[in-house]
């Protein structure tokens, strides 16, 4: 047998021995790339493997690339020649900034008569009529018009009996408190102590800097007369800056808030919730002797808001502070863009059904990504579920 075979590789033609010399090949370069997939699942099961490789590359942030290194040196010339146009785009960015700050100043004045209306119509100052008052529901639009007045007929019976029944509300009662409790961003920031006091907010309000000012925006908090003090106002300014910073131009991303300042609060005495007292005993070393002091110290409350820490002229900050002004920045912006624009939205609840619809959106992705997953793992011949187990604990300590 093995005479005959070797006869018949002697009389094949050569072209024929390069075909059977290519398919081996191709045979031998699959069974390469299988072990090859193989060997990276297993590295890739491996948290130490894992560890090493994200160290790696958190090394490798914000270093150039290999590639750029590699350059003719007369190509990086160009390519600095191309960072220089995009340093200039970023100027003529925060020109485009600058005018849609404007344009926020001048549609903010069309906004005001709207907002103070609606002002009027929380604080009971303005009674909206009938015609104001109706509001198509989706619901109602499916409805006959026969059913419609039906239906009409009978809330306003109900509305009559439950006005007989307790005394009629003045205008929107806790209405920026109720938007407050709804916003989880806002609701965070208060305590148990604060809701009386916000009882009273009538009002928030968003000023502009003037034209040829540097760029800033103020949020109005505006009361009504209270038993805790005896500010009607109380402001929040916000100092931003839109311009690239010249050490690191292509951050740039927009106008940032760069610093805020609030206000004093007159509390009346007694009333100052940001503050509390607390007793404590001391014990006296040498007689044993023990006494109670008593000490005033910060407590937690959303009107902590207007205090924000005080940024030195070097700039720098310890951690807390940073974290503080960041979540600062941030409710600042939220109230601006978002509260003051849509309150009664967020009144209701629907800006924040909204939102949470966003969410939901992305959570379905990541679930079907999930189920993609485990569907290829499934798959997987080779895939073996006790690799994924979580090892004891013991184990993860080593």
């Amino acid at each position: 047998m093995a005479d005959i075979d070797n006869k018949d590789q002697a009389e094949m033609d050569p072209a024929d021995m390069e075909d059977v010399e290519d398919v081996e090949e191709e045979e031998t370069g699959e069974d390469e790339n299988s072990k090859a997939r193989q060997l990276t699942v297993q590295m890739m099961q491996n948290p130490q493997i894992l560890a090493a490789l994200q160290e790696r590359l958190d090394g490798l942030n914000g270093s150039p690339s290999g590639y750029m290194e590699s350059l003719p040196k007369v190509v990086k010339r160009r390519v600095n020649a191309l960072k220089n146009l995009q340093a200039k785009c970023a100027h003529i960015e925060a020109k485009f900034y600058e005018e849609v700050h404007e344009l926020e100043r001048k549609y903010a004045a069309l906004y005001q008569p709207l907002f103070d209306k609606r002002s009027e119509i929380v604080t009971a100052a303005y009674e909206p009529t009938d015609e104001e008052c109706e509001w198509k529901t989706d619901e109602e639009e499916e409805l006959t018009v026969s059913k419609q007045d039906e239906m009409k007929e009978k809330a306003k019976l109900e509305e009559e009996k439950k006005d007989e029944e307790k005394e009629n509300p003045k205008g929107i009662p806790e209405f920026w408190l109720t938007v407050f409790k709804n916003v989880d961003l806002l609701s965070d920031m208060l305590q148990e102590h604060d809701e009386p006091v916000l009882k009273h907010l009538q009002d928030i309000k968003v000023k502009f800097s003037d034209p040829g000012q540097p760029m800033s925006f103020t949020l109005e908090f505006h009361f009504e007369p209270n038993e805790f003090f005896t500010n009607t106002v109380l402001i929040k300014t916000y100092k931003m800056r839109s311009e690239p910073d010249e050490s690191d131009p292509f951050s740039f991303d927009g106008p940032e808030i760069m610093s805020c300042t609030g206000c004093t609060i007159d509390w009346t005495k007694g009333k100052n919730i940001t503050l509390k007292t607390i007793k404590k005993k001391q014990k006296h070393k040498g007689r044993g002797t023990v006494r109670t002091v008593t000490k005033t110290v910060p407590n937690d409350s959303f009107f902590n808001f207007f205090t924000p820490p005080e940024v030195p002229e070097s700039g720098e900050l310890d951690e807390d502070s940073e974290a503080i002004l960041a979540a600062d920045f941030e409710i600042g912006h939220f109230i601006r863009e978002r509260i003051v624009p849509r309150a009664v939205l967020y009144f209701t609840g629907e800006a924040i059904e909204d939102d949470d619809d966003d969410y939901d959106e992305e959570g379905e992705e990541a679930d079907d990504e999930e189920g993609e997953e485990e569907a290829d793992e499934e798959n997987d011949p080779d895939y073996d579920p006790k690799k994924d187990a979580t090892p004891p604990a013991e184990c993860r300590q080593q």
